[in-house]
């Protein structure tokens, strides 16, 4: 079973950077996408970026905003997202997630493994 582990998410204050990690263990398949996606309280889960684990072709949402950066260290099958100039709308709980399409990772369906989430609180 694939089970992602995220790590990284803190409290920050806007204009701040911060890096989260998402390690996924128990795959077996050599091509698969990982990515994030967020939810901020009351909204809906949005796509914020994916790459594939192999290849490195990465995808964005329009929540990136051109401030968020994904990146993967293959060997260790894991991911990092970096976000610079935080703002308080990047406040939200921040789900790794894996699917074996990167062209379908942006929308949930897409999604075959999610993470449990790790909390970016922006503070003004």
């Amino acid at each position: 079973q694939v089970q992602l582990v995220e790590s990284g998410g803190e409290s920050v204050q806007a204009g701040g950077s911060l890096r989260l990690s998402c390690a996924a263990h128990g795959v077996t398949s050599s091509t698969y996408a990982m990515g994030w996606f967020r939810q901020a309280p009351g909204k809906e889960r949005e796509f914020v970026a994916a790459i594939h684990l192999r290849y490195g072709d990465t995808r964005y949402g329009d929540s990136a905003q051109g401030r968020s950066t994904i990146s993967r260290d293959y060997a260790r099958n894991t991911v990092f997202l970096q976000m610079n100039t935080v703002k308080f709308e990047d406040t939200a709980t921040y789900y790794c997630a894996l699917g074996y399409d990167i062209r379908k990772m942006s929308i949930m369906g897409g999604v075959e493994f999610w993470g449990k989430g790790t909390p970016v609180t922006v503070s003004s």
